[in-house]
């Protein structure tokens, strides 16, 4: 726990002069989706508090807010915890990145479309890869994904999918081989890429669809046989 409080310390200069619980919440968003603070970890009010400079009050809103977005749990007596999640907390998750990423690129409408953010992503995973950076990559790939949400030009869709994003970084940190997890979608995060450089949506929804299903089947065996080991 000490190293992550250094790096909050750190953080207490994004609170600048209006620290809020919303702004401490987005620093441990952050953080918990970087895995600062994996699964299962006790938060200490006191630790955190201190090493934001921030009050017990506004630190509690903070938990509320990220405890509604299903990615701390309160334990009675016991405290507050990053979600642990289970094998149907996945299932909905990629229930919901189904229905709601299919939806948008299937309807973006004439092209051209505005695809510098989704290729900068995509160079982002080839980079990451480049170094074997597999967590770097984990999160160039939740790029790719929030870059084809962006494309709807709706802040409604982005805040909802801002929240299951992070939720699937708790399922990514219990993967004990994300190269393996990982570095197969780079080459199919290009197919959806090139597919709208042609102008054919349809075909992008058709191959994202596809990849969805290949990724909650993935994600479902790992943490299946993580359960029947005793380690989720």
């Amino acid at each position: 726990m000490a190293e992550q409080l250094t790096q909050l310390a750190e953080d207490r200069a994004l609170l600048g002069r209006t620290s809020t619980a919303e702004r401490v919440s987005d620093i441990l968003r952050t953080r918990i989706a970087e895995g600062y603070f994996l699964p299962g970890t006790r938060l200490s009010e006191d630790g955190i508090g201190g090493a934001l400079g921030v009050s017990r009050n506004t630190l509690r809103e903070a938990f509320r807010l990220l405890t509604h977005e299903r990615l701390l749990v309160h334990e009675l007596n016991r405290g507050v915890f990053v979600r642990v999640l289970t094998v149907e907390d996945v299932e909905d998750i990629y229930r919901t990145r189904r229905l709601v990423e299919c939806a948008v690129v299937r309807e973006l409408g004439a092209p051209p479309y505005a695809l510098d953010g989704v290729a900068a992503a995509v160079a982002g995973g080839h980079a990451a890869a480049g170094e074997s950076d597999w967590k770097g990559l984990a999160t160039a790939n939740i790029h790719f994904h929030r870059e084809l949400v962006a494309l709807a030009g709706s802040d409604r869709t982005d805040e909802l999918m801002r929240g299951v994003f992070a939720e699937l970084r708790l399922a990514f940190h219990i993967v004990n081989d994300p190269r393996r997890l990982h570095e197969p979608y780079l080459a199919r995060n290009e197919q959806i890429l090139a597919a709208l450089r042609a102008g054919d949506a349809p075909a992008a929804g058709e191959l994202l669809a596809g990849y969805l299903d290949d990724s909650l089947r993935g994600m479902t065996e790992i943490y299946r046989r993580r359960v029947r080991e005793g380690e989720v």
